[in-house]
């Protein structure tokens, strides 16, 4: 029996996906529920397994964009699976294959000298659609090699040319041309977009962490031995977010069309840097965890998004994103905003830095905090205010997101 095997829908509003690594080979013998490929959408990266055990036939090859729905493979289910070294046809094929290209190359070489082309005078002279686009190009023929008749520079020629980046020095000068996976592909949409569609605005503050050094250098240890969950900085600035979010419900709103929604509720966006690029997992209603809950929820869809098990449901939605660049060194940025969120918090690295506390000069360890924000629907007196929310929140975390009480905020 020939099963076909139809693209699955990952998530609701996706139409396509694209084969970013076929997993077996055309012909190898698969068992049931087996990862044969991975397919990229414009949100996440999935594994599609096998239906069935038996013999595959492959319908698409990498890099193809394939319709929700559509056949991408043949699985013969009759077929048994093959004793020894499980070995397929298709593998030792491909074997033989290799082994003969290895021969050819180990053979005497003959004449490997190439035929001259006869110059005539359409050597280097380009037809009248390539000489248009070399013009567009502000390239001279004279440095594009042609391919067609007697040397002649074809429109093809034209369009693969690039113009020179200067006088050659001697050293390497390669280039590599890889294709944007769909994911990378609707990331740079949605960047573009945001910067085109948002009236986009940032400002920013500095935040002296140490009060939050001194209650991690003190109960991190236990709140480690007692919920097996390191006490990071992400629940502190998750607490003073929703924190700040409550107090100017205006930043976590969005635009839809002439109307503008507010939400009671805060599903925080955490930026994740994953192997095939920027992720966003959430951590839905953020406002009923604690410490404890954030900062585990925080590690599941950290090593998730790592390991490319992020599916498509746990980044759809969010009402504020918090990104946070410090973990690679940065000093300050400007965070785009993740559409159709209305601000995004960039945290940066901290740096120890001469401060001023009660007129005298101090050694603090400072953080820059940025805060995108789309000023169609957020005053800049808002913005700056939810800014300075969360300063004090983690400058005073004790009183404004502990109550006061340490140990029952941390579950101790």
């Amino acid at each position: 029996m020939i099963l076909e095997m139809k693209v699955p829908s990952p998530g609701e509003s996706i139409t396509e996906v694209e084969i970013a690594q076929w997993l077996v080979a055309d012909g190898d013998y698969v068992e049931k529920d087996q990862a044969i490929a991975e397919v990229d959408s414009d949100k996440a990266t999935l594994e599609l397994p096998a239906e069935e055990s038996g013999i595959i036939t492959l319908k698409a090859e990498e890099g193809d964009a394939v319709g929700v729905g559509e056949v991408v493979c043949l699985i013969d289910t009759s077929a048994s699976k093959p004793e020894g070294d499980n070995k397929t046809k298709a593998s030792a094929a491909k074997e033989t294959a290799v082994a003969a290209t290895s021969e050819k190359t180990s053979a005497p070489a003959t004449d490997t000298k190439p035929k001259e082309t006869a110059k005539t005078y359409a050597s280097g002279s380009p037809s009248p659609a390539a000489r248009k686009i070399l013009d567009e190009k502000d390239i001279a023929a004279s440095t594009v090699k042609g391919s067609g008749k007697d040397g002649r520079i074809t429109k093809e020629d034209a369009m693969n040319a690039v113009p020179s980046m200067g006088s050659p020095t001697g050293g390497k000068r390669g280039e590599t041309r890889t294709k944007l996976s769909m994911l990378r592909r609707k990331v740079a949409e949605r960047l573009v977009a945001a910067k085109n569609e948002t009236a986009m605005l940032t400002t920013f503050n500095e935040v002296d962490m140490s009060a939050i050094f001194e209650l991690r250098s003190s109960y991190k240890e236990t709140f480690k031995e007692k919920h097996d969950v390191s006490l990071g900085f992400m629940s502190f600035f998750t607490k003073a977010v929703i924190r700040a979010l409550q107090l100017f419900p205006a930043v976590n709103s969005m635009i839809d069309g002439k109307d503008m929604i507010t939400y009671d509720f805060c599903d925080i966006s955490i930026a994740v840097s994953g192997p095939k690029g920027l992720m966003v997992p959430i951590i839905r209603n953020a406002e009923n965890l604690t410490f404890r809950g954030i900062e585990a929820e925080v590690k599941r869809l950290a090593i998730r998004a790592r390991e490319g098990q992020i599916t498509v449901d746990e980044m759809t939605g969010g009402t504020f994103t918090i990104s946070n660049g410090g973990v690679f060194g940065s000093m300050l940025s400007t965070p785009i905003i993740n559409p159709p969120q209305s601000g995004i918090l960039g945290m940066h690295n901290i740096v120890e830095r001469p401060v001023v506390k009660e007129g005298v000069v101090a050694i603090a360890p400072i953080m820059y905090l940025a805060l995108s924000y789309d000023h169609r629907i957020i005053d800049g007196k808002e913005s700056v205010s939810f800014l300075v929310a969360v300063k004090e929140a983690l400058e005073n975390p004790v009183e404004h997101l502990m109550d006061g009480n340490v140990e029952k905020a941390l579950e101790l």
